[in-house]
């Protein structure tokens, strides 16, 4: 278009801005908006409000910020929506504060903040726990609608704040004539079961019918997990009679609820015919439902009707998950059939899915306790490689595993990688590696390193003393182990039942010598 002397149009760069930003070239976009006065156009408000919607959206709040204030110190007026954009960004990265000045500004400038406003702002300060502050807007907004009430029950809710959620349904709404619909209800009903008040959450169910509205398939769910998370399902069964009772039948997530506790109680056989069932009350079973039976299943050591329940997900169209193969995973490595994990795990990774931290350090250990440590070593490396997030937990099996086997210098050699790589070590794996070092005799080694412990600002606890003080007794060099006691005891340590034990132990093995 350049090339054969054609000048773009304001509409021209608007329909290329709006093309580039729906396949997520911001940065190209916002380029042409900067182009746009060398050829002779100036941004409108419709260039301004597809950039800054589509930088709010990429959560790139603080540059669409700065268009919203180039607009506002310009020709271009922004309009309710444009607001909304930059305040829906803030709100959703925590920046309520900031946000709640921009309405501020709003007001000042003329414009009329509108429901989704006041709606998100009330969202974000409910998230962010400013309760206070979301009442207080509440108060201020000229019609609320009934998703602002529910926000701000929810928020009361969830921080266990029950007598004021009760007081905005049964004062606040009622003043201002909203009446409070279903989802208040279910609300009020899933934040009394979260806390465990089982009772209250039933007594709400039980109030619905009274206040004019009907419980739902919803509020029902809702309802028996909370029951069944207690493993109360003699109750839990009560409400499916209820349920019954009003024409309203379980869903999949009802079913999934009951299978999962009766798996977690041992029922396996009576979660078996719950599934049994679920297609004739045209309920299709998912993911969810086959990882409980096949947790129930490991967890009676039924490892073949397991596996056959995870051939039956494919079979059913039902995709597994991570959390499917970790469960046959660690139980397989609970048995020590390292043959039928590494099946697994090839299995897994055939399918397209990565191993987790969870996988990995179940594989670790499991080598490590078949004294393969170099396999061990070769995944840890392989975890830290494919950015798989690792705590100290698969370190601290690796130099565990390599003291027990007497490897010190290998395990010492590991440790001093772990700090090269930025990882941490706590005071486990110093603990490993000084009782390794106490075992092979090496006690003036090992108080080296607990010495080190200062300089790589770990705390010394009570089982890095037990270990020193238990080989100095053992070594006959009680008044060394008697000045660690007390060099630990002024520096804060509370000696454990073990630490005296040690301690009179070997007080009496010593008089019984001289005598």
């Amino acid at each position: 278009m350049l090339s054969k002397g054609i000048s773009p149009t304001v509409f021209t760069f608007a329909t290329v801005i709006k093309a580039l930003c729906a396949v997520n070239e911001i940065d190209s976009a916002c380029s042409l908006l900067r182009d746009m006065t060398k050829h002779g156009c100036a941004p409108n408000s419709i260039v301004y409000q597809t950039l800054i919607h589509a930088l709010a959206c990429a959560n790139r709040v603080n540059d669409a910020w700065k268009l919203l204030e180039e607009m506002l110190f310009g020709d271009c007026a922004p309009d309710v929506n444009t607001f909304n954009d930059v305040i829906i960004g803030l709100c959703r990265v925590d920046r309520v504060l900031e946000a709640a000045k921009l309405v501020d500004r709003m007001l000042v400038r003329g414009f009329s903040p509108d429901e989704i406003t006041y709606g998100n702002l009330m969202q974000g300060l409910c998230k962010t726990g400013r309760l206070d502050e979301a009442k207080l807007l509440l108060k201020k907004v000229p019609n609320p609608n009934i998703v602002m009430y529910n926000t701000l029950i929810n928020g009361y809710m969830t921080n266990g704040r029950f007598e004021e959620a009760k007081a905005v349904l049964d004062e606040s709404m009622v003043g201002t004539g909203c009446k409070p619909d279903i989802y208040t209800y279910n609300i009020l009903i899933h934040g009394f079961c979260k806390k465990g008040l089982l009772s209250s959450a039933h007594q709400v169910v039980n109030e619905i019918s009274v206040k004019g509205s009907e419980p739902n398939v919803i509020t029902y769910t809702i309802l028996i997990d909370g029951f069944c998370k207690k493993g109360r399902l003699k109750e839990a069964e009560d409400i499916i009679g209820e349920m019954s009772n009003k024409g309203l039948c379980l869903n999949t997530v009802g079913y999934n609820c009951l299978i999962s506790a009766l798996c977690r109680d041992g029922q396996v056989h009576e979660a078996l015919e719950l599934f049994r069932n679920m297609p004739g009350k045209g309920c299709k079973p998912d993911v969810f439902t086959f990882n409980s039976l096949i947790y129930g299943l490991t967890k009676v050591d039924n490892m073949k009707d397991a596996l056959c329940m995870y051939r039956d997900m494919y079979m059913d169209g039902v995709i597994a998950n991570t959390v499917t193969y970790n469960t046959l995973i660690h139980a397989f490595l609970r048995r020590r059939a390292t043959e039928e994990v590494f099946k697994i795990v090839n299995d897994m990774l055939f399918r397209g899915f990565s191993l987790d931290k969870f996988t990995y350090t179940g594989l670790i250990k499991a080598l490590c306790e078949d004294g393969a440590f170099e396999k061990a070593s070769g995944l840890f490396e392989e975890m830290l490689s494919k950015g798989t997030s690792a705590n100290n937990l698969p370190c601290n099996i690796l130099i565990s595993s390599l003291c027990r086997a007497g490897k010190i210098e290998k395990a010492r050699e590991f440790l001093k990688e772990m700090i090269c790589r930025g990882l941490k070590p706590d005071v486990v794996a110093y603990n490993h590696l000084i009782s390794g070092l106490c075992k092979m005799g090496r006690i003036e080694e090992a108080y080296n390193l607990f010495e080190k412990l200062k300089s790589e600002r770990i705390c010394a606890d009570a089982v890095t003393y037990n270990i020193l003080i238990g080989s100095y007794c053992k070594a006959g060099l009680f008044n060394e182990a008697y000045a660690l006691f007390d060099r630990g005891v002024v520096g804060g340590l509370v000696p454990s039942t073990v630490t005296w034990h040690i301690l009179v132990t070997s007080l009496l093995k010593r008089v019984t010598r001289r005598v």
